[in-house]
């Protein structure tokens, strides 16, 4: 199957209100440009240098979605072009993303990430430091960042039921925060591996990599 196929495949299978994120890091510009051709606007990439290496040679009516974790001293480098940064996991960050935001006259659409998984490996706040946060009145202090919805990512595992108890928990937490902040709409969770579970349990956005472009080498 060529990338088009796939991203054909892909788009027929999602419900409408769902938005595809092609995760196209570590793929070369050949491929990303072919499923751009296919029609696909939407790239996540999980390193900043690789992702403005691509935004400088490929069509510019791309959106680069950051969706690795982010390290702070790396902001300044995508914030001129960036669309949306899904691992937002600290208070920290959120300062940094509108400092560079405000220098760049723009502003910055961002996901707050929630640690669900039972991994310790995953960043990302827990739902009492959110609360917390949001709570604070802090973001209201943000100008130039919109948060606009939650992001997690479930445990690598085959158990599926314990999957979906993760990405339900996510979707609990989003509507209890959706009282508070009534402008929350995305709900970024879901993988190649787990996202029918996750469009089955409210998500908006579906980061998927290797079903489009085939497994990493």
């Amino acid at each position: 199957m060529s990338i088009k196929d796939n991203l054909i495949q892909i788009k027929e299978s999602l419900p409408q209100n769902v938005t595809l994120v092609a995760v196209s890091k570590t793929k070369p510009l050949s491929d990303i440009q072919e499923a751009y051709d296919a029609g696909q606007r939407i790239f996540g990439e999980n390193k900043v240098q690789e992702m403005t290496d691509k935004w400088e040679l490929l069509p510019k009516d791309i959106e680069w979605h950051m969706i690795g974790h982010l390290q702070r001293n790396k902001v300044k480098y995508m914030a001129s072009f960036v669309s949306l940064v899904h691992g937002v996991d600290s208070l920290r960050l959120l300062k940094e993303i509108n400092k560079r935001a405000k220098q760049n006259d723009r502003i910055i659409p961002c996901l707050l990430q929630v640690h669900i998984a039972e991994e310790e490996s995953k960043f990302g706040f827990d739902e009492k430091e959110l609360m917390d946060l949001i709570s604070s009145g802090t973001l209201d202090s943000l100008e130039n960042i919109d948060i606009q919805g939650l992001m997690g990512m479930a445990t690598f595992t085959e158990n599926t039921q314990q999957i979906k108890k993760e990405f339900k928990s996510l979707t609990n937490l989003f509507n209890r925060i959706k009282t508070k902040l009534p402008g929350l709409k995305e709900l970024s969770m879901g993988m190649s591996g787990d996202y029918d579970i996750a469009i089955g349990e409210g998500s908006t956005m579906v980061r998927l990599g290797s079903s489009i472009f085939g497994s990493r080498n």
